[in-house]
């Protein structure tokens, strides 16, 4: 198994130290990938982009536990894959082609070996409940934060950015801030939406991603 890149390492490095400038790199370096590899699978551009998202995500919850042993583009793939299969399954459909595990985002994608088996991901109607619960909760919670400290440019940030979609770029630019600030809006609320979901103490099986070895 190819271990991950000296620049990877780093930048991983970076992101537990809380940078956000590397939480930037890791989506620059990445996201486009990701992208094309759910939309040539899905045919569904705004679906591929919260798929993508949610892969973001689950990468940042399952961050403690990864140890590049395997190479970051897999690792990232790998989740990639599991959401883009818990999506068509939500949607009553099976992938259109097995998701086989290669080394790197030119492959087919199916996770083998000790990684869960795709068709583990299949989540339950209670389990979902659960989840939606979870993250309503901890998103109201935030966002009274927010407003108990008046911080209005950061609810409108993330507004644009989880509710319309939006790209970085068109934030900064209608919020007038910088790309860079918008970054670290989203990893600060990326990471708070983690710390309260733990918190919850919810069975390992609904969030998993913050439990894997």
């Amino acid at each position: 198994m190819k271990p991950a890149s000296e620049i990877d390492t780093l930048m991983i490095s970076r992101i537990r130290q809380g940078n956000s400038d590397a939480w930037s790199d890791l989506i620059a370096r990445y996201e486009g990938r990701l992208l094309a590899f759910v939309d040539s699978r899905l045919s569904n551009r705004a679906a591929a982009e919260d798929i993508v998202q949610e892969a973001f995500v689950g990468f940042l919850n399952s961050l403690p536990n990864y140890d590049g042993t395997r190479s970051l583009e897999s690792y990232l793939f790998s989740i990639c894959a599991y959401k883009l299969t818990d999506h068509l399954r939500r949607e009553g459909r099976r992938p259109a082609i097995p998701l086989s595990a290669g080394s790197d985002s030119s492959g087919n994608w199916q996770l083998v070996g000790k990684d869960r088996a795709a068709s583990s991901i299949a989540r339950s109607t209670e389990r979902r409940r659960l989840e939606e619960e979870a993250l309503t909760e901890a998103i109201t919670e935030q966002v009274e934060r927010w407003k108990e400290r008046s911080d209005w440019t950061k609810l409108k940030c993330i507004e644009l950015l989880i509710v319309r979609g939006w790209p970085n770029k068109f934030v900064a630019e209608r919020l007038d801030i910088t790309e860079q600030q918008v970054a670290n809006f989203k990893f600060d609320f990326l990471s708070r939406m983690r710390t309260l979901i733990k918190r919850k103490g919810l069975s390992q099986d609904v969030f998993p991603e913050l439990y894997e070895d």
